[in-house]
């Protein structure tokens, strides 16, 4: 499993926000939001949106903790990133 979780550092909502994303596939991402709970709702394109308080329960399921530029990087070059563009 290769699930990628940034920092909290998204403000939104009265709280910090982490992406998960899979470098794998969107099955890979969907099946780990599942087990840990993540509601639907927060899938946004080509990934998860993830409150801070859950940032450590995300890791402990087994997401690999990266920065930003590292997650994005490697979703990038995964192919499964979805340009803003295409995003409407």
């Amino acid at each position: 499993m290769t699930v990628l979780i940034d920092p909290p550092q998204w403000p939104a909502h009265g709280t910090l926000w982490s992406h998960v994303v899979s470098d794998a596939s969107y099955d890979e991402l969907h099946e780990f939001a599942t087990v840990l709970g993540i509601p639907s709702r927060l899938f946004d394109h080509d990934h998860y949106d993830l409150p801070q308080e859950r940032y450590a329960d995300a890791v402990a399921a087994g997401a690999t903790e990266v920065p930003g530029g590292i997650l994005i990087r490697r979703l990038i070059a995964s192919g499964l990133r979805v340009r803003e563009r295409d995003r409407h």
